[in-house]
């Protein structure tokens, strides 16, 4: 089955939220560990982080907030955050305290392939990655392989974009991990494209956005709109 995964900023409705894109069939969650200066995220995630920033949403709140998620759901949670955060908090110490407080692996935007090894993390390839950060990349991945489809930060597009193809063609030539597709994917008709191309897609920004203004209910109406776009593709292969 195709997976499909979440992303959500972390926050006071956070769990109650997570609910909701879970009972809507969510296979996995990404919760952001908002930062200041997050290169990667456009201007939907950006303005989430800048409020959970003003809520009080610094590395402890957040890591409360993750073990809250956690006594809601029984899917997979990534904290997704930036490497200026593990470096004020401490490698060793952020990862003891986000696993025990439910993680079960991480994304570290910014932070090199060859730095930190021994923090187990989802690897993000994109585009521009020539193919042997790519093998690297799949050789070090916690689970499965991240593919920013498209060459910019994160955030909704008019389609799917072009690049997707030939990342997932070069990916699979290295590695049988499954390949997820982020970063522009919007709409269920979006979803099912991606989904034709790789083995689950991510939805971020516009996840972000309902779950703003519609609340729990709203996301559970529009992560259950995904999860029917992507059941309608053929089965993952790996």
């Amino acid at each position: 089955m195709k997976r499909v995964s979440i992303y959500l900023m972390a926050g006071r409705d956070t769990p109650e939220l997570a609910a909701a894109a879970v009972a809507a069939g969510a296979d996995l969650l990404e919760i952001g560990f908002p930062f200041s200066d997050p290169l990667a995220d456009g201007p939907v995630i950006r303005l989430a982080g800048e409020r959970a920033l003003a809520e009080g949403m610094r590395t402890e709140a957040c890591l409360e907030c993750l073990a809250e998620t956690r006594a809601r759901v029984d899917v997979p949670l990534i904290p997704m955050t930036y490497a200026s955060i593990l470096e004020a908090y401490g490698y060793d110490r952020f990862r003891e305290a986000a696993v025990s407080a439910g993680a079960t692996s991480f994304i570290v935007a910014d932070l090199p392939l060859e730095a930190a090894p021994e923090l187990p993390r989802v690897q993000l390839v994109a585009p521009t990655t020539p193919e042997e950060r790519i093998r690297l990349a799949a050789e070090r991945t916690d689970g499965w392989l991240y593919l920013v489809s498209l060459t910019g930060t994160t955030g909704a597009r008019e389609n799917v974009s072009s690049q997707l193809a030939g990342l997932v063609e070069r990916a699979r030539a290295v590695t049988e991990a499954p390949l997820l597709a982020g970063f522009g994917i919007s709409t269920p008709e979006q979803a099912a494209a991606a989904a034709e191309l790789a083995d689950g897609i991510v939805v971020g920004s516009r996840a972000v956005e309902v779950a703003e203004t519609e609340g729990a209910s709203g996301l559970e109406r529009y992560v259950a709109s995904l999860r029917r776009a992507v059941d309608t593709v053929s089965p993952a292969v790996a």
